[in-house]
């Protein structure tokens, strides 16, 4: 296995995706490819180029203005990965506000509703337009703390700009305030604010 690291930190569309794209002609053989950048656009095309080229690709936020796109290669890329054209996608970010207020989608089985959340929450970070902003509250609290089987894709969601927000009094009320493990906490007036803002909001 062959791990290839590329630094665009400072750089803007195209040149990650481009610096990107070479590095995995090189890839003669399976590896993985880990591109630093300092903003969100940069993983949001990053994100898209890895789908196109039918990699797995991750994303994580280290912290401000500094993230991580990881893309695994199963097979060798070499020169099969195809020069982009020097085009730059815009914002993937709406107006859509999704609002969570339970760990298990449903009623009947909550084993089943937990499986259908988590399968929700994937569904909605491949989502072509990205929402704005995802709320968690009373229940929906656990899914953004340690451990939750969420977290990968709600921390590849705030490394591409969606804004995570959990109920503090809710974490609070759960003993969970020092777990949070994904985007910070926020307050009732903040939540109904961003939910009057919404041009359109979803709750499974």
């Amino acid at each position: 296995m062959r791990n290839i690291v590329v630094n665009a930190i400072g750089e803007q569309c195209p040149i990650p995706v481009v610096k990107a794209t070479r590095a995995l002609r090189e890839m003669t053989e399976p590896g993985t490819l880990e591109i630093h950048v300092d903003n969100e656009i940069a993983v949001q095309n990053l994100t898209r180029m890895a789908a196109g080229h039918h990699l797995t690709a991750k994303a994580e936020k280290r912290g401000e203005g500094k993230f991580v796109v990881t893309m695994e290669a199963t097979d060798p890329v070499g020169e099969t990965a195809v020069e982009p054209e020097m085009s730059c996608v815009p914002d993937q970010r709406g107006d859509l506000v999704v609002a969570v207020d339970t760990d298990a989608m449903g009623r009947g089985s909550d084993e089943l509703g937990r499986t259908l959340m988590k399968g929700f929450l994937f569904a909605v970070s491949q989502l072509p337009t990205l929402p704005r902003t995802i709320l968690f509250y009373n229940g929906g609290a656990k899914l953004t703390v340690e451990g939750s089987d969420s977290l990968e894709d709600l921390k590849s969601m705030e490394a591409q700009g969606v804004e995570i927000l959990t109920c503090g009094t809710c974490l609070n009320y759960y003993g969970l305030t020092e777990k949070l493990a994904v985007g910070s906490a926020t307050n009732m007036y903040s939540i109904v604010e961003t939910l009057a803002g919404a041009g359109k909001v979803i709750k499974p």
